[in-house]
């Protein structure tokens, strides 16, 4: 039990490291990457017209940051983390949500998102996991704790 326990701690460090090197990319290229006006438009993906995609590093991390009885389902097209258009889980948020903008260069957020699906897929090969990249909804729901 405590190589497994060593081991996840290790993955959360990886997926952290990430998130680390998202946000410094996303700062040297401000420009490019657009700033954030936190109005939560896109997190209701029905209305945006859009899907937020992760991968199982992520919900490997945030259900180790939330803890899994804190994991909420997604029945509508909002994020369930989303309250009076404030992220609840900034801290944790998916790549998906630091990258995208409504006024940044979509190529660039291609770019880096294809840079770090690249490196979420490194973690899963590393820690001999299953890659997953699915929608949030579907994420979640398959997570969450009755």
């Amino acid at each position: 039990m405590v190589g497994k326990n060593r081991q996840n701690s290790q993955l959360i460090n990886k997926v952290a490291e990430v998130y680390d090197w998202l946000n410094s990319q996303i700062k040297d290229h401000e420009n490019s990457a657009g700033r954030c006006c936190a109005c939560g438009k896109c997190c209701d993906f029905e209305s945006f017209g859009h899907k937020l995609f992760v991968t199982s590093p992520e919900m490997i991390y945030l259900t180790e940051k939330l803890g899994a009885e804190n994991i909420k389902s997604m029945k509508k097209g909002i994020c369930p983390y989303s309250l009076d258009d404030k992220c609840t889980i900034y801290e944790f948020r998916f790549a998906g949500c630091r990258i995208f903008s409504c006024k940044g260069d979509a190529d660039f957020q291609s770019r880096l998102s294809e840079e770090v699906s690249k490196k979420f897929k490194a973690i899963c090969e590393q820690f001999l996991i299953p890659y997953r990249y699915s929608d949030l909804a579907t994420a979640l729901n398959e997570l969450v704790v009755d």
